[in-house]
């Protein structure tokens, strides 16, 4: 029996144990009240007010407001959450025409310590529990009303593999409590094979992206470490495995850093790459991040390398930044407040592969 926890951590057994004193059908209410309606306990209205009180105490919400902003209409929302410890994590949320799409965090920081991540750059302290993944999408598709919340995808801060049990248990409850279909579900990693290993065996067949960002090893060692441990063949051998396993269809990540990964070569062996995998590329301008300077490749350097991906009857599609002037890139909006709160914006030098500067990759469109 637990005696306290937070709001979205404990599961229906759990639940149950906490209200057995009570009517069977209040643990009923109590997830209705959280999962289908999204409300407060305080505000579920079906549960007696002395015993929403109580519930309310021994189940806080895990996320606290640190700072919402929105750009573009109200198209784009994002929002730094502090934690109980006083860490904090991002999420983003961002309307499009045909669905709206929540980005969640799943760590606080990251220990992949990826050449052009803010994130990366400010390494892991800890993982995140099931309860505060699903509370970033509960607390999201509220934001979202009166449209729909489509997607969820695991591409905040943090590497999800790295943290499978709490992550898989978020898809779980975003799948079967949520109503998410597991096609609408997407996780991306920078390529832990044990764990998309591990996926492949799962029976949700979730959307896998891989942040790959260089189609040799050599590059793609100085730019996403973990691949000294996990090479390129062993990665694909992996994904080859999982879209077997699954039916679902590959998608490759490529930030694009000017003079480093947006070269013809590159493209040539993406393309080598993307052909046996029959992957999709998402083409990623990097978002600028305050202390963190890397240059991304520009608007033409981009369309060029589309091209030369093209030209080789591999898909890929370029997509569109959103969010850039309130910090809505992985780890951005937390860097921007470190930087503020220390008044040393703009001045942190970060070395990376084959420069000094440093940037933040967009969420996902």
């Amino acid at each position: 029996m637990i005696t306290s926890a937070t709001r979205y951590q404990p599961d229906r057994d759990e639940l149950a144990s906490l209200l057995s004193d009570h009517p069977s059908y209040r643990v009923d209410q109590l997830w209705k009240g959280l999962y289908d309606e999204g409300l407060p306990i305080e505000d579920i209205s079906t549960l007696p007010k002395a015993l929403r009180s109580d519930l309310a105490a021994l189940l806080p919400p895990a996320l606290f407001d640190r700072m919402v902003s929105v750009s573009e209409g109200g198209e784009t929302h994002k929002w730094l959450w502090g934690l109980d410890d006083g860490d904090a994590v991002e999420t983003v949320l961002m309307h499009y025409a045909d669905r709206s799409t929540v980005c969640v965090s799943s760590q606080a920081g990251c220990a992949m310590a990826c050449g052009f991540c803010a994130t990366g750059q400010e390494g892991f302290r800890r993982h995140l529990t099931t309860g505060e993944i699903v509370e970033q999408v509960v607390r999201a598709r509220a934001a979202a009303l009166p449209r729909r919340l489509s997607n969820v995808v695991f591409m905040g801060m943090g590497e999800p593999l790295a943290n499978y049990d709490a992550v898989w248990g978020a898809v779980r409850r975003i799948h079967g409590d949520l109503g998410l279909s597991a096609r609408h579900i997407t996780m991306s990693t920078v390529g832990l094979v044990p764990g998309i290993k591990r996926m492949a065996e799962e029976s949700l067949p979730v959307s896998l992206a891989v942040s790959l960002h260089a189609a040799t090893d050599a590059l793609r060692t100085e730019l996403v470490p973990i691949n000294s441990r996990y090479p390129i063949d062993m990665l694909a051998e992996a994904c080859q495995g999982y879209v077997a396993a699954t039916g679902r269809r590959l998608s490759f990540e490529w930030a694009l850093i000017a003079g480093v990964n947006d070269t013809k070569e590159q493209a040539i062996a993406l393309s080598e790459l993307c052909r046996e995998l029959r992957a999709h590329v998402n083409l990623i301008p990097l978002n600028p991040t305050p202390g963190y300077l890397t240059v991304g490749t520009d608007a033409a350097g981009v369309t060029q390398f589309q091209k030369w991906l093209l030209e080789r009857n591999t898909n890929a599609t370029i997509r569109r930044n959103r969010g850039t002037d309130i910090d809505a890139a992985c780890g951005q909006l937390r860097a921007s407040q470190n930087a503020k709160s220390s008044g040393s914006a703009g001045s942190t030098s970060v070395a990376a592969p084959r420069r000094k500067d440093q940037g933040g990759s967009g969420f996902v469109d």
